[in-house]
């Protein structure tokens, strides 16, 4: 392998959860909720799905379905989408909805895997390039910047960039062809089968996480140091 693809959401980074979410909007907007009341917000976001890289929607009504369905295809779709899930939910405050999708955007909202960064730095070593491919609605760029991982970066390739989303091969192929590699030594790491699974159609060998929380998946992202093999020049 020359070169490694990998996802954002479920594989490198995890959102917080959708609790420290709510409390982080609530805290910014002055706003205090009993416990009680606070735990039944946070089930209700849960079920509608309002936190990006959170539980997927329980249900979608008909007009929801259709926005998400292309969500990563924009930044306005994207925000179209979540917010219009979050409103299914009574908040103390209707200001609340953009400020809860605007905080899932800060880079205080994400938490690298505990080897994220070991297996960044590893590939870099190696002469390995690495790209990060991902459907999604805003530059992710500062979380990786704030969390140290963007030195082991050399592309990122995001569906709202593009206008297409994975499984389409364009949005890898797009990956391939800023690292200048052929398709066929490349691996693409994600928690998606069907979404990440799309690399595949180009060549690309697939590998998949488990989407769990932080400290649930210390080591997850390591053997894909032994996929790619040695350093450049060894044996595979």
């Amino acid at each position: 392998m020359t070169a490694v693809l990998f996802d954002f959401s479920g594989t490198l980074f995890r959102v917080e959860s959708t609790e420290s979410w709510l409390r982080a909007g609530l805290a910014e907007a002055a706003i205090v909720l009993p416990e009680g009341e606070l735990a039944e917000t946070v089930r209700a976001l849960e079920a509608a799905g309002a936190l990006p890289g959170g539980p997927n929607p329980v249900r979608l009504s008909e007009d929801l379905a259709r926005v998400w369905e292309i969500r990563d295809e924009s930044a306005e779709l994207h925000r179209a989408a979540y917010t219009g899930l979050s409103r299914q939910v009574p908040l103390p405050e209707p200001g609340l909805h953009d400020t809860l999708y605007d905080r899932h955007m800060r880079p205080t909202a994400w938490s690298p895997y505990p080897d994220a960064v070991e297996v960044l730095r590893t590939l870099r070593e190696r002469g390995i390039g690495v790209g990060v491919v991902s459907n999604i609605g805003w530059d992710l760029r500062p979380v990786f910047r704030e969390h140290g991982l963007d030195a082991y970066v050399d592309t990122y390739v995001l569906s709202y960039e593009h206008g297409i989303r994975k499984p389409d091969a364009r949005l890898f192929a797009a990956a391939c062809t800023a690292l200048d590699v052929d398709p066929r030594q490349v691996l693409m790491v994600g928690d998606d089968r069907r979404a990440d699974g799309g690399a595949a159609a180009l060549g690309c060998g697939v590998h998949f996480v488990d989407h769990l929380p932080v400290a649930q998946r210390p080591d997850g992202l390591r053997p894909v140091l032994d996929l790619v093999g040695r350093p450049v020049g060894g044996q595979a």
